[in-house]
C-alpha cells in the first residue's frame, strides 16, 4: 500500500509538472465562472451584444480559445485582466462548464432572412464565398470534433464585429501582408473577405435567430 501512495504521488507530481491536466469538471468550472459573470451572464447567456454568448459552445472551442489570449495568439483587450489566473486546469473546467449550459436563441430580422439565409445555406458562388453550414452545420450548432465553432443563437452585434475584422485582416493578407496564424483563422479570413456590408449584416441577424 505504501509503494503504491508512492507510485500515485510521483504521478501526480510529474503530472503537474508537465502540465497533464485532468479532463474540465462542469461543476468545478461553475465556480470560477463567478469572474466572468458581468460580461458573460451568470449561465453564459450574455445580456450585453458586445460580449458574446459561451452557453452551448463546445468546450474544445472554449478551451482553445482562452488559450490563444493567454498565449497572445489571439488579442482581445477586454480579457487581459482575467487569463493571467486561470491555469489548464481552470480552462479546461470553464470549458466544460459553458459546453453544459443551454444558449438562449435571439432572432432574425425579417427584412434580412432571406439574404442571410441564403449565404450562410448556399455561400455564394458569383463572389467565391463558402456556405457557412458547411463548417458551421446546417443549425448553426457547429462541429467539435473537426473544431468548428457553434454559432446559432449568437449576438449579431458580436458576429459583425467578427466577421468585420475577418474581413479586414483577409484584405490585408490578399495585399501580400500575410500574418503568422492557425488554419482556421486563415479560412476564416479568405471568406469574410469576400462579404459585403450588406452580406455581412444579413448573416449575423440570420444567425443571431438561428436554432
Amino acid at each position: 500500500m505504501k509503494l503504491l501512495a508512492k507510485l500515485l504521488l510521483t504521478s501526480a507530481i510529474a503530472a503537474s509538472a508537465t502540465g497533464v491536466y485532468a479532463a474540465g469538471d462542469a461543476e468545478a468550472g461553475k465556480n470560477k465562472a463567478s469572474t466572468c459573470v458581468a460580461c458573460h451572464g451568470a449561465d453564459g447567456n450574455s445580456t450585453v451584444p458586445n460580449f458574446p454568448k459561451l452557453a452551448g459552445q463546445s468546450a474544445g472551442y472554449i478551451v482553445k480559445q482562452l488559450q490563444d489570449m493567454k498565449s497572445g495568439a489571439r488579442p482581445v483587450p477586454e480579457m487581459a485582466a482575467f487569463l493571467p489566473a486561470l491555469n489548464d486546469q481552470d480552462i479546461e473546467d470553464l470549458g466544460a462548464y459553458y459546453a453544459e449550459q443551454p444558449i438562449q436563441p435571439g432572432s432574425a430580422d425579417p427584412k434580412l432572412v432571406e439574404l442571410g439565409q441564403s449565404v450562410y445555406r448556399a455561400g455564394n458562388a458569383e463572389s467565391g464565398v463558402t456556405a457557412c453550414a458547411a463548417c458551421h452545420g446546417a443549425n448553426g450548432k457547429g462541429m467539435p470534433e473537426a473544431g468548428f465553432p457553434a454559432l446559432a443563437g449568437q449576438h449579431a452585434a458580436y458576429i459583425e464585429k467578427q466577421l468585420k475584422a475577418f474581413r479586414a485582416a483577409g484584405r490585408e493578407d490578399h495585399n501580400g501582408a500575410r500574418r503568422e496564424n492557425d488554419g482556421e483563422t486563415k479560412m476564416m479570413r479568405a471568406t469574410a473577405a469576400r462579404l459585403s456590408d450588406d452580406e455581412i449584416s444579413a448573416l449575423s441577424s440570420y444567425i443571431n435567430g438561428l436554432y
